[in-house]
């Protein structure tokens, strides 16, 4: 396979018209597959575990699921915070809401480590740019965030981190499907195995986001739970 150096733009171009080209032409069989069974290869994840995570967001007075399908500039992880902020505003205590955001399809690249973003360019993957440098970001810009680094106007500074909002009871989620197929598109692009590009994936994902079967089921599951549903972008 010819190297393709991502620092030009030559580079970039050709990569992520070749992603794009693996996306379009990898078969089914080549997806669904692995998607049978990896799911099987995660330690402790079965649909059960997955379903009793879900079950912590009942009883809550008020709740609401953020779907995130796309990077959407800062939308995904400021509209938690909104929701919880506006909500002690008007009675209710953050601990007596419940909080869900879904990362699915091309939002899975945030419920990894910045290691993986470097290693797999998952900035120019999954068309999205780093907030600081506007170009395609080399680190997941929203776990651990420099203090002060996301400012809203009229709201000023605003704690929109991953773990910040875990701190804040906000639960997060990330799609198994969506981390198979991109697995198999990475693997085909790099020649690598899709098992190793898999399991890097998964030993890469940060403290406390939830796996779960696919995005879509735990769209319905959070609904069956009590959550609102807000698309996120």
């Amino acid at each position: 396979m010819e190297k393709t150096n991502l620092n030009d733009q030559t580079g970039r171009r050709r990569f992520l018209g070749s992603i794009t080209a693996g996306a379009a032409t990898i078969s089914l069989a080549t997806i669904f597959q692995p998607l049978q069974a990896s799911a099987a290869d995660i330690p402790g994840f079965n649909a059960d575990d997955a379903d009793t995570w879900f079950s912590k967001v009942k009883g809550r007075k008020h709740s609401i699921v953020f779907d995130s399908t796309e990077p959407n500039d800062i939308l995904p992880f400021v509209w938690p915070r909104v929701f919880l902020l506006t909500n002690e505003k008007t009675g209710t205590a953050a601990k007596d809401c419940g909080v869900v955001v879904i990362l699915r399809h091309a939002s899975i690249g945030y419920a990894m480590e910045d290691r993986l973003w470097s290693k797999y360019n998952l900035g120019q993957v999954f068309k999205a740019d780093d907030p600081e440098t506007k170009q395609p970001s080399t680190r997941n810009p929203f776990w651990q965030p420099k203090p002060g680094a996301f400012k809203v106007p009229g709201f000023g500074p605003v704690q929109i981190g991953i773990n910040e909002l875990q701190s804040s009871g906000v639960m997060f989620c990330v799609c198994n499907a969506a981390l198979t197929v991109y697995s198999a598109v990475l693997a085909d692009m790099t020649k690598m195995s899709q098992e190793d590009v898999y399991k890097d994936f998964m030993s890469g994902l940060l403290p406390g986001i939830q796996v779960v079967p696919s995005g879509v089921w735990a769209v319905g599951r959070a609904q069956e739970n009590g959550c609102k549903y807000c698309f996120a972008g």
